[in-house]
């Protein structure tokens, strides 16, 4: 499976290393070059330097291919940008945006994204462990909407990718 994440932070990293363990193809974003120190040295995936929410820097990283996107930085805007742009431009059909705001992930959720909602999964682990009922927040929530068309998007085609546009396994490259 190929697994494209925005956000090498500490979930983002995580995450990263578990499913390349497992074989699968990963991919990772980030902003901050100094994010890929997460990474252990035997990560074999690639880590690409670029912003999740650019379209062309997508692209060159392959996301049109991918069988799940996820978008896990700290920012609820650059997460449903990130997810926006995966899902309606470049057509990845399994998108997760890691939201914090439960109103927001509610919202992103009926438009077609599904959310990843921390602050109802923490409370609820809270909760469990205190032996409250659940808060009743969403925690991860599929999308329950429709995602709309691409628009001008859907007919520009695939783009050709150089190799500097993608890094050797465990290299970090900008995109």
């Amino acid at each position: 499976m190929k697994i494209v994440i925005v956000g090498c932070g500490r979930v983002g990293a995580s995450a990263a290393e578990l499913w390349d363990a497992a074989g699968h193809e990963v991919v990772i974003l980030d902003i901050s070059t100094s994010a890929f120190e997460r990474l252990p040295p035997t990560f074999g995936g690639s880590a690409i330097r670029g912003d999740g929410t650019d379209e062309d820097v997508l692209r060159r990283a392959g996301v049109e291919g991918a069988d799940v996107f996820l978008t896990l930085t700290e920012g609820d805007n650059r997460n449903i940008m990130a997810a926006q742009v995966a899902a309606e431009a470049l057509g990845v059909g399994q998108v997760i945006a890691k939201i914090n705001d439960p109103v927001r992930a509610n919202a992103y959720a009926e438009i077609g994204i599904a959310t990843l909602c921390r602050t109802g999964l923490m409370l609820d682990a809270i909760d469990a462990e205190i032996g409250l009922p659940p808060s009743g927040l969403p925690g991860l929530q599929p999308s329950i909407g429709n995602r709309h068309p691409g628009g001008e998007h859907e007919d520009q085609g695939d783009r050709a990718r150089s190799p500097s546009d993608v890094a050797a396994p465990g290299a970090p490259v900008e995109a």
